[in-house]
Formats: structure tokens, sequence, C-alpha cells
């Protein structure tokens, strides 16, 4: 195995702390970029605990570089093989400006790429998302594959949904003009990412769970998404690093569509009896469309109100040799995290 660290951009974020935890556990050396380096410390105690052999925390370094500058991206690749470009801005709520949000993914991602590019990167596997497969198109009726992308121009699609189609495209067009027989590249496109945590910071991707554990509705609005468990992920960010036949490829990574309804059920089921009064009624859409309002959260889902999202994944359970884990084990292990970092509480004690 060679020495040479392996970059993950974006290292605090919730999928990258997958993809450095099972980087580490490979025996590889791992390098990450963040805003700062002063979360170095919090990040490793945070990681330690979830590694095979906690030691291998010592093989994990941190570097500043942000991706809306170029100071830093030099140093960050340099003596990189493999590259993960995980980060990318992902909203708590709609952006008044579209831009905020195009802009630093689009650009963000180009300059990973340029950097990895001039330090002479074999390969960079890059966090895309099915937000670039399935939005503003009509879904009636279709399962969508690695060939399918989203409408960037449609007016049905939001600013978050747009940021990720045309960073991904950007990608592609640069992969095929200045890096085209120089470097390589693969995208694993997930869905809504559940699973455990490692560390109490949360992310808009542990919103519907905190929700639905919360009793923040009153019952469960039509929402159904395509899911994926972080470590599943990580996994597939492996497999695309490693797998010669990987490169030049994208890879939906989620499970087909599941409801909202489904998910209340599974934490319901196994939570309720704690003491938690976790909603699995039926709330009309124009329920939804009202705490919108208020809400900055739940209007990012609104496209997808009563909307399914429809995928074939077999694409990326042939790359792992393996299905995908199931909601149940998705949804129960951010669950479990939730309570072990208490960002969630029962409602009452059980008597």
């Amino acid at each position: 195995m060679s020495d040479a660290p392996i970059l993950v951009t974006g290292a605090t974020g919730y999928i990258a702390r997958h993809v450095v935890a099972q980087l580490l556990d490979a025996g590889h050396t791992v390098r990450g970029t963040a805003r700062s380096t002063n979360s170095l410390t919090q990040l490793q105690a945070d990681l330690a605990p979830h590694l095979a052999d906690p030691t291998a925390i010592e093989r994990f370094t941190l570097v500043a570089a942000d991706l809306t500058a170029d100071a830093g991206w030099a140093d960050a690749v340099a003596g990189c093989q493999y590259v993960h470009h995980v980060a990318s801005p992902i909203p708590s709520a709609p952006p008044k400006d579209p831009n905020d949000l195009i802009v630093p993914a689009r650009e963000g991602t180009l300059r990973v790429l340029r950097a990895a590019l001039a330090a002479g990167v074999q390969r960079v596997v890059v966090t895309s998302s099915v937000a670039a497969v399935l939005y503003g198109v009509d879904r009636t009726g279709k399962v969508f594959t690695e060939a399918d992308w989203s409408n960037p121009d449609d007016p049905r699609i939001g600013a978050y949904e747009r940021s990720k189609t045309i960073a991904e495209r950007a990608a592609w067009a640069f992969m095929d003009g200045e890096a085209k027989g120089r470097m390589e590249m693969a995208t694993v496109n997930p869905g809504l990412v559940l699973g455990p945590m490692y560390g109490n910071a949360m992310s808009t991707s542990n919103e519907m769970v905190k929700k639905l554990l919360d009793r923040d509705f009153p019952a469960c609005p039509n929402l159904t998404f395509c899911m994926v468990d972080a470590r599943d992920v990580a996994a597939a960010h492996l497999a695309a690093m490693a797998t010669p036949e990987a490169a030049g490829q994208r890879y939906i990574c989620a499970v087909d569509s599941v409801s909202m309804r489904d998910v209340a059920a599974v934490l319901a089921r196994e939570y309720n009896p704690k003491g938690y009064r976790v909603p699995t009624g039926n709330l009309p859409d124009w329920v939804l469309k009202l705490i919108a309002k208020f809400d900055k959260t739940a209007a990012l889902a609104l496209n997808d109100l009563s909307n399914p999202q429809r995928v074939n994944n077999a694409k990326v359970t042939a790359l792992l040799g393996r299905p995908l884990r199931t909601v149940d084990e998705m949804t129960l292990a951010m669950a479990a995290s939730m309570e072990q970092y208490g960002l969630v509480k029962p409602k009452r004690v059980k008597a």
C-alpha cells in the first residue's frame, strides 16, 4: 500500500467523516481540509471511537483550505495520488440568491480539480447528489439511472439542486477538456443521507429524523426520498477510488423511494415505547406549505411534496459487491447517535 496521503475535502462534514474513517481503517494516511485547522483536536476525538484501531487517528492530519479561495489547495493536494472531493455547501434554508450556492459549488469543485491536476493526482472521486439526477424533470412513472440529469433551467428546481447539477456538469466538462487523458474522475450521487453520526454536529441530513423524534410535525408530510446510509456512501467512495473500471463513471447511491411515513414507522416502533411520540399519520400537503412559510428547513422539501424519487442502484451495488443497507438500519443508526449525543430526548418518561 502506498504511503502517499489521500485527501478528503470538507473533512468536518457528515459524509466526509465516514470517508476519513473508512480510509483510516483501510490503512491509509489521510489528509483532510477544513476552513481552519482549529477543529483538528475535536475531529480526532469524534472519529477515534469509531475506528477499528483508535490509534489510526494518528495517520490523520488537517490543512486549511477554503473552496472560495485558491490559498492552501496546492499544499492540500501535494503528494496525493487520490482525492475525495466531498466538500460542498448544503443549505439549512433556501438562499435569497441562488448564486450563493451555485458559485461556491461550481468554482470550488473546479478549484479542487485544477489543483489535483497540477499536482499529478491520478483520480478524484466527487460527491455529487441525486439532486443532479432527478430534479427539474417529470418524474411520473420514471426510474432514474446514471444516464439522467436534472434540468437546472426548469422553474421547479431549487437552488441546491441547481448548484449540484451545475457543479457536476462543470466537473465533467473539465475532465473532457483540460484534464482529458491526464487525470481520472468518478462521481458518487447519494440520496438523502442517514446513518450514524461521528460527533454531535448537526447537518441538514439529520433534520428529518430529528424532526420526527422531536415531533415537530403533528403528522408526516407526503414526502418520498431515495435514501442511503453514510457508511455506504463512504464505501462507494473507496470502491470508486480503487476500482479501475470506475474511472469516468457516475454512481447513484441510494435505495429506492421511501416515504417519510415509512421512516416514522421505523422510529415509532423502536422509540415510542421509550417515551417518544413519533407521528405516523398523514399531513395534508397544504399544511406543509403553510409550515414552510415559517420553517425554512421544511421549505427545502417542497419540490419533493407528492413527488417520489425512483432510482436504480444496480450500478453501485455491483461496484460494492453487496446490497445497500436497509432503511431500518440507516434510520435506527442515526436515531441512536442523536440519543447518544443528547440531541433528542423523550417527550415523557415511561412509567
